[in-house]
């Protein structure tokens, strides 16, 4: 189940975290906020704040993004899609629930979101079997989308 949040929310987040509430930290959230549901990698991030003529630099905004993805702040998840480029995104889950999962297109590069879990029963076999308590997991599905799929059979 995934929670929303006012960019106010998120800055509340930051400033009660061990951490200061920058004006970096700041722009950067708020290219998230303004871009919701998007995978954004660092340099995209960059380009977003260059275009808003934002004075930050590079090594700012991943200093920024990896604060942002910590255990401490949790506001925003960091995610590999498998091809060595890290993106990130708004986390609004609730805490102690999973993450979505993502179906990541091989032909157009396109990353769908799936939010339903069905791990359940396997985290259960985990647990019963190995005696390991699965507190999260991530599932990124690897193959074609609806409109890749088409263009080939076409």
């Amino acid at each position: 189940m995934s929670a929303t949040y006012s960019l106010d929310d998120l800055r509340q987040k930051l400033q009660n975290s061990p951490y200061k509430c920058t004006h970096q930290r700041r722009v950067v959230l708020e290219v998230f906020v303004n871009n919701p549901g998007v995978h954004l990698s660092a340099e995209e991030v960059h380009d977003i704040l260059k275009q808003k003529s934002a004075d930050i630099g590079l090594a700012t905004v991943y200093r920024a993004l990896e604060l942002l993805c910590s255990k401490e702040i949790g506001i925003l998840q960091k995610i590999d899609f498998g091809d060595g480029c890290s993106r990130y995104e708004l986390n609004l889950t609730e805490p102690n629930s999973h993450q979505h999962h993502h179906m990541i297109c091989t032909n157009c590069k396109k990353v769908i979101e799936f939010s339903e879990d069905m791990l359940d029963d396997l985290e259960a076999d985990i647990m019963k079997k190995c005696g390991f308590k699965v507190t999260d997991h991530q599932v990124k599905f690897f193959g074609l989308c609806e409109e890749c799929r088409n263009e080939i059979a076409n």
